[in-house]
């Protein structure tokens, strides 16, 4: 009853974070000075006359109330219409869904790429604290970190794509172009979540049922398969999550530089032609991917830790 309960308050809570997230996006877009009409009778070749101009923005509902406005615009965008596009002169979702497609792709590439790499050095670095190893892997992670990533995409495309041809960038739906920009994005991330992991994996060998197990003669292996890292990884479900949402929301350095045809360029292609519908759904789908992973992760948490759902959670500051 306390999961259905817990499930319950945060749907109602996301929903109204997706309404007010609306409200302010349809808002900032009416109060622009572009006049809606004229860019669409530009966008298709036609010459904007005052009388034209009038007769459009009837047809389009432009001189009903605000109100009425973001009522009918919202209801079409949760039918799935999301407009039309000025600058590409087709619908948006035909425009957003293959964009989408290729962030999904480059980000599950980069999130798999920083997992394995992340827990596999955290994890080595606690279990080898302040020796050698552990100072290189720190060493490693803080210039991970350090990096700018407009500069290691650059050095990634000079090393692999120009000097040994191991890669090509011309065609972003080649198998193998996704892995140069996937690890420009998991690097710096990968430096952060070593040492989080490096920090929690610590903590949790200072606790006491740690100290419990090993009195109990159980072998330090399953002592940090089957508990240390249940635990340990608790707290980095968190981030993780929050990692995912921001590179779904794209990564416009990075898809610049490797020419990827990405939701980050087409956010950015949508205010340089001020194309509104196009970023009004660009801010709509961010809006979605945030509170739809930090649902996911709330949910997730509280499954694998009952003191969260038990306790109130983080709302309480249990941990």
């Amino acid at each position: 009853m306390n999961i259905l309960k817990s499930f319950i308050r945060r749907a109602l809570q996301a929903v109204v974070v997706l309404i007010a997230a609306s409200f302010i996006t349809f808002g900032l877009t009416y109060l622009s000075p572009s006049d809606p009409a004229e860019m669409m009778l530009t966008s298709n070749d036609m010459i904007p006359t005052e009388e034209l101009l009038e007769k459009t923005r009837e047809e389009m509902g432009l001189n009903d109330p605000f109100i009425v406005q973001y009522g009918r615009w919202l209801y079409e965008t949760a039918k799935g219409d999301l407009g039309y596009s000025y600058s590409t002169r087709t619908e948006v979702r035909e425009v957003i869904g293959p964009r989408v497609a290729m962030t999904v792709r480059l980000a599950m590439t980069a999130v798999g790429m920083l997992v394995m790499v992340s827990v596999l050095l955290g994890i080595v670095a606690a279990l080898w604290k302040d020796q050698w190893i552990d100072k290189v892997i720190r060493g490693i992670s803080l210039i991970g970190i350090s990096i700018p990533g407009f500069w290691m995409g650059m050095m990634l495309i000079f090393i692999f794509v120009v000097k040994c041809k191991l890669f090509k960038i011309t065609d972003p739906h080649a198998p193998s172009s996704v892995i140069l920009p996937a690890v420009t994005l998991a690097i710096p991330l990968s430096g952060r979540y070593i040492r989080q992991i490096r920090a929690s994996v610590l903590e949790q060998f200072n606790e006491h049922y740690v100290m419990g197990a090993r009195a109990r003669g159980l072998k330090e292996g399953d002592i940090i398969i089957k508990e240390v890292l249940p635990n340990a990884m608790l707290s980095i479900i968190t981030l993780l999550g929050l990692s995912v949402a921001m590179l779904l929301g794209g990564t416009v350095i990075v898809e610049r530089i490797f020419a990827w045809p990405g939701l980050g360029t087409m956010a950015i292609d949508a205010i340089t032609y001020r194309d509104y519908p196009l970023l009004q759904a660009y801010v709509i789908f961010m809006t979605v991917i945030y509170v739809g992973v930090n649902f996911f992760v709330d949910v997730v948490s509280e499954l694998i830790d009952p003191r969260l759902r038990l306790g109130g959670g983080r709302e309480q500051g249990e941990y």
